[in-house]
């Protein structure tokens, strides 16, 4: 497979002709934010943290494949201020109260905030009424906590094989569904698997039962199952 050489905040690099700039600056040492983006799922731009700069234009990392002599840039000013905007009005459309979520210090958009040095929101909270399904015998969704990611989307689709999870609606109404807008507890899809908790980055998917700053994910064994059905098959 052919290499491209291309310039990452002005270093030298190379990469496959198929890999993205977020696989091609996390091969060079280059950490770019994401919380779309899990390892061993499909790509889909969700977030936008990843936008990078190429050659003067805003481009999402995670779903750009690099080219012959790009020059990329990953952390200038604009790119920093435009990253913690995206935060505070995902922080702005829901009910994110850190202080009373099972998800709280195991969350990466909490993580994310502390990273971009977000100590406040300048935008009026739109204070949305949310539910929370717990119709499931060992599962609930908090649609406060939920920043439409699609990791549980992709996770459920791409993994587990059975796509009982969804997005419906659009703008400030979209919501994540089960099946065709089912309670989750109604699901006939749903397998139980739980994959869609390994998959969430904040407190939206969680076990009953959970409490404060209980609940933990791993997002990372999405990837490691990816991998052992690959190595298997």
């Amino acid at each position: 497979m052919a290499a491209k050489t291309l310039l990452i905040n002005g270093t030298m690099v190379s990469a496959r002709e198929d890999e993205t700039i977020l696989e091609a600056a996390r091969d060079a040492g280059v950490k770019i934010p994401t919380l779309c983006h899990l390892d061993g799922l499909s790509d889909v731009g969700a977030c936008r943290l990843c936008l990078v700069e190429v050659g003067g234009r805003l481009r999402p990392a995670c779903t750009t494949t690099v080219s012959e002599g790009m020059d990329i840039r990953t952390h200038t000013d604009a790119l920093k201020a435009y990253r913690r905007q995206i935060i505070e009005l995902l922080f702005a459309e829901r009910g994110h109260v850190c202080a009373v979520c099972v998800a709280s210090g195991h969350c990466e958009l909490q993580d994310m905030a502390v990273a971009l040095g977000m100590d406040h929101v300048r935008y009026e909270y739109l204070a949305p009424t949310c539910t929370v399904d717990i119709s499931h015998e060992r599962f609930g969704l908090d649609h406060n906590r939920c920043i439409l990611c699609s990791r549980c989307v992709r996770a459920c689709d791409e993994v587990e094989g059975v796509h009982t999870w969804d997005v419906a609606g659009r703008g400030t109404s979209a919501r994540v569904i089960t099946d065709m807008n089912q309670p989750w507890g109604e699901s006939e899809t749903c397998t139980a698997c739980g994959k869609c908790l390994l998959a969430c980055p904040t407190g939206a998917l969680f076990k009953r039962g959970a409490t404060v700053a209980e609940m933990e994910h791993s997002p990372a064994r999405i990837a490691m199952i990816v991998e052992s059905r690959r190595v298997r098959g």
